[in-house]
């Protein structure tokens, strides 16, 4: 690693990935507005009465490997031929993109403070959310991990260290008074 960073290399990592990136966003942005633009092809063939294998064809000349696939293209003219006006893409339906948002993640928390000794299938089922959903919720925005049988904090609170360095002082001094103590 030292070698990395002394040659100047890790910028050089650095700056090619950003690089990468940014390529690659204007790539996929360029793509959405070749899509876009095909779109009005299309519709402006379905205004000048032209089939849909007739549009295809005009759009692979056109195109060529960027065309949109021939089941997009009669789709798409199909919509227009019905007298669709919008060119955009319909919202799609089905779940949220994420269901890790603040109100599931304060239902698997009351659910774990009735009772911590429940794993992320029983937390699934009493809470009526998917099991990965529940697990990235505990690990990610309540930080648990699984130790035995109960979901614990990964880090100890300010409490629980002073908790825990009291009964270490206790444990030392009776160990001192008695030596074999833990035996009886």
């Amino acid at each position: 690693m030292s070698l990395l960073v002394s040659t100047g290399l890790a910028e050089l990592v650095v700056r090619y990935c950003c690089l990468c990136m940014v390529v690659f966003y204007h790539l996929v942005t360029l793509e959405m507005q070749e899509d876009i633009e095909q779109r009005y092809a299309i519709k402006f063939c379905v205004k000048l009465n032209k089939s849909a294998t007739e549009t295809f064809a005009s759009l692979t000349e056109a195109y060529g490997d960027a065309t949109l696939s021939r089941t997009m293209v009669f789709r798409w003219h199909r919509a227009f031929k019905e007298g669709r006006e919008n060119f955009e893409d319909d919202p799609r339906s089905g779940r949220p993109m994420s269901s890790s948002n603040d109100q599931n993640v304060e239902v698997v928390r009351a659910v774990m403070a009735k009772d911590c000794r429940l794993g992320v299938r029983m937390t699934a089922e009493e809470t009526g959310l998917d099991k990965s959903a529940v697990h990235r919720i505990l690990t990610d925005h309540l930080h648990v991990r699984k130790i035995c049988a109960k979901l614990v904090p990964k880090n100890l609170s300010l409490e629980q260290k002073v908790n825990r360095l009291e009964i270490c002082q206790d444990l030392l001094g009776r160990l001192e008074i008695e030596p074999l103590f833990w035996i009886k």
